[in-house]
């Protein structure tokens, strides 16, 4: 597997695991819990970023389809660390709020179990995706990104990843909330 490509994917692999953990840290009963008013549960959360990660999903393999289509993925020869080119820290900073886009907001109601279900789903279809172009060069294609301005798509990637370490903080501060 490509150098740049394994980067991301363990950068995937690890915030996903690191999810996984602070949600086992909530009952499955209080899942569901707003921890106040107007704040989201973990079912929300898990929600919301599938919700993001699928439309960032379909932007990535649309981008792929169309640079292979107009033969602009000639093969990688970058090998630096695609982490080293976002700003992580402030995407993660859970100390400058954010207002999700009224698309990617938790409306469905669903349980925190098929929203996980729906992450772990979606995520499939990225790895899937970043798996058929191993050995492209992906920083040839750039496309604008609501939050990193213009950004290729090992950036994109990268965002999926750091969004989801920063609602894994959320949802440690959720289970605060509520006492777990």
């Amino acid at each position: 597997m490509q150098a740049r490509i394994e980067e991301v994917l363990g950068y995937l692999d690890r915030t996903r695991a690191d999810l996984r953990r602070a949600v086992e840290q909530v009952p499955p009963d209080r899942r569901q819990e707003q921890p106040a008013e107007g704040r989201w549960s973990v079912a929300q959360v898990l929600e919301h970023l599938g919700i993001v990660e699928g439309r960032s999903a379909a932007a990535i393999s649309d981008s792929l389809n169309a640079g292979r289509t107009a033969g602009r993925l000639p093969p990688e020869r970058e090998t630096g660390s695609v982490l080293a080119t976002i700003d992580t820290p402030r995407i993660v900073d859970r100390s400058r709020p954010r207002t999700a886009s009224p698309a990617s907001l938790p409306v469905s109601g669903m349980d925190a179990e098929e929203a996980w279900r729906v992450l772990e789903q979606v995520r499939h279809g990225l790895r899937e995706a970043l798996l058929s172009a191993d050995g492209l060069a992906l920083g040839e294609i750039v496309r604008p990104h609501p939050l990193l301005g213009e950004a290729d798509l090992y950036q994109w990637v990268a965002f999926v990843g750091a969004h989801e370490a920063r609602h894994t903080a959320q949802v440690r501060e959720i289970g605060q909330a509520l006492g777990v």
